[in-house]
C-alpha cells in the first residue's frame, strides 16, 4: 500500500504529502518535467541554466530574498536538473513552511529572468562547464554517454557547451520556462512534520498563478537504436596515474520496469560487496583491479547498465576479457539460490535505508512521479523478491550481450 496521498488540483498539479508526526522537519520538493530532453536544437544547457536562473527573482521578490529567508530560518535549499527533469527542494522546520514555500512557489511560477543576471549567472554556467572538463571521470562518462547515445539526448551533457550557451538569450530562456514550468508538469511533495490539511492549503496557495503559458520549439523524439558491435574509444589523459575501463549497455527505461528492475539484481550480483562475483575474482583474488563497481541507472526512455574498472594500463585487455566471461557465465550457469538470497537482501536492505527520513521519501516519491507514477516507487522490494534465477538468466542473455556493447578506456598520457 502507497503510504503517501496524492492528490491533482484543478489546474493539473500533482500534490503527494505523508505526514511523519514524530518529526519536526519537513521537506518540500519540486519536480517539474523540464529537463534535458525537451531542449529544442539549439538550445541545449537550458533546462539547466534555467535552475540558475529561477534563483534570480520574480517581479515582486528580488534575487537573493528566496535564500535570505530560508538561511535565517535555519534551512537549506537546493536544486539539480537531469535529462528527464528539474528538481527544487527546501528542508526547514514545520512551521517556517508557511514562509518559505510560497516563495519557492514564486520562483518556479514567476521567474522574471531579467537581462542582466542572465549576463552574470552564464558565467558562473560557463565555469562549471569548464571545471567538469577538468575532471577525468566526467570525461570518460561523458565520452561514453556520447558513444552509447548517438541519436538521443541523453548523449548530450546537461550542462550544455559553451558555444551553445553563448548562443542563448534571455528571450529564448522565458519562453522555455513559460512552456514546461506548468501545473501538469510539476509535482509537488510534502513530507514531514506538517498535516494534510495545512499542506493542501499551503500548497494550493503557492502554486495557482502560473505565468502565460507559451510554445517554445519542440525538441525531436527519437528512439536510440540498439547498439550493434562493440563501439571502443580510447582516450589519453594528462592527469590520470590509473587507467579506467568502462563498459555499458542499453537496457529498457520505466516503460519496462520489471525489466530494469531485474537488471539492478544483476548489477549487485556482479559487483556489490566483497563476495560479489566481479570484486571477488577480479580484485581480491586476481588482483587485477584497484576498483570495480557496477551501476544500472533507471531514466524516463532508456536506462543504462554500466561497469567500471581502475587499473593499470597492462591489464585492460586481461580485465574486459574476464568481465565478459563472467557476464557468459549469468548467461549458461544457473544462479544459486544462496547468491541470489545475499542479492535481493542487500538490494532490499538499501531500499530500506534509502527511505528512512524526509529528505529520502521526497526524493523516491517525486522521481518516481516524474519519470512514471508515485505509487510504483514502494513495489521495488516484492519486484525484487519475485526473481528466480531463470528470469534473471533470460535477462542476462537478452540485455548484456557479449557482442554488443560500447567500451571507454581512458589511459595516462
Amino acid at each position: 500500500m502507497f503510504p503517501a496521498s496524492v492528490f491533482r488540483l484543478d489546474n493539473g498539479l500533482t500534490f503527494i504529502h505523508q505526514e511523519i508526526p514524530t518529526t519536526p522537519v519537513v521537506v518540500a520538493d519540486v519536480w517539474v518535467r523540464a529537463g534535458a530532453t525537451l531542449e529544442p536544437e539549439p538550445w541545449f544547457g537550458m533546462a539547466h541554466f534555467l535552475e540558475h536562473m529561477i534563483f534570480k527573482g520574480t517581479a515582486t521578490l528580488p534575487p537573493g530574498m528566496f535564500d535570505h529567508n530560508i538561511e535565517n530560518r535555519g534551512g537549506v535549499s537546493n536544486a539539480a536538473t537531469s535529462h528527464d527533469y528539474a528538481h527544487y527542494s527546501l528542508t526547514t522546520a514545520a512551521p517556517y513552511l508557511k514562509d518559505t514555500l510560497p516563495h519557492l512557489g514564486e520562483l518556479l511560477l514567476n521567474a522574471a529572468i531579467p537581462d542582466d543576471e542572465f549576463i552574470r549567472e552564464r558565467d558562473v554556467v560557463l565555469e562549471e562547464i569548464r571545471s567538469c572538463e577538468d575532471d577525468s571521470d566526467w570525461i570518460g562518462f561523458q565520452s561514453l554517454i556520447q558513444s552509447v547515445y548517438q541519436h538521443h539526448p541523453y548523449g548530450r551533457s546537461v550542462l550544455g557547451t559553451q558555444k551553445e550557451l553563448m548562443q542563448q538569450s534571455p528571450e529564448a530562456m522565458r519562453c522555455f520556462h513559460r512552456t514546461h514550468y506548468q501545473p501538469e508538469n510539476m509535482t509537488v511533495v510534502i513530507v514531514g512534520g506538517i498535516g494534510e490539511q495545512p499542506a493542501w492549503e499551503l500548497v494550493n496557495r503557492s502554486f495557482v498563478d502560473f505565468a502565460e503559458r507559451a510554445k517554445c520549439p519542440q525538441s525531436k523524439k527519437v528512439v536510440e537504436p540498439a547498439i550493434k558491435g562493440i563501439r571502443r574509444q580510447e582516450i589519453s589523459l594528462p592527469r590520470i596515474e590509473q587507467a579506467r575501463l568502462i563498459m555499458a549497455w542499453l537496457v529498457p527505461g520505466v516503460e519496462e520496469l520489471r525489466t530494469a528492475y531485474g537488471i539492478d539484481l544483476l548489477s549487485v550480483l556482479l559487483a556489490e560487496g566483497r563476495t560479489s562475483r566481479l570484486v571477488r575474482d577480479l580484485r581480491e583474488d586476481l588482483q587485477l583491479v584497484q576498483g570495480i563497481c557496477s551501476n544500472f541507472s533507471l531514466q524516463r526512455e532508456s536506462s543504462l547498465f554500466t561497469i567500471t574498472a581502475w587499473l593499470e594500463p597492462e591489464n585492460l585487455e586481461q580485465v574486459e576479457s574476464l568481465i565478459c566471461a563472467h557476464l557468459e557465465d549469468l548467461q549458461t550457469i544457473e544462479i544459486s539460490e544462496q547468491e541470489l538470497t545475499r542479492t535481493r537482501r542487500l538490494l532490499c536492505n538499501d531500499y530500506s535505508f534509502s527511505t528512512e527520513t524526509p529528505n529520502q521519501l521526497t526524493g523516491l516519491y517525486g522521481y518516481y512521479n516524474t519519470i512514471a507514477q508515485a505509487e510504483v516507487a514502494v513495489t521495488y522490494p516484492q519486484q525484487v523478491q519475485s526473481f528466480n534465477p531463470q528470469e534473471l538468466q533470460h535477462l542476462a542473455k537478452q540485455y548484456l550481450s557479449l557482442q554488443d556493447y560500447a567500451v571507454t578506456v581512458l589511459k595516462p598520457c
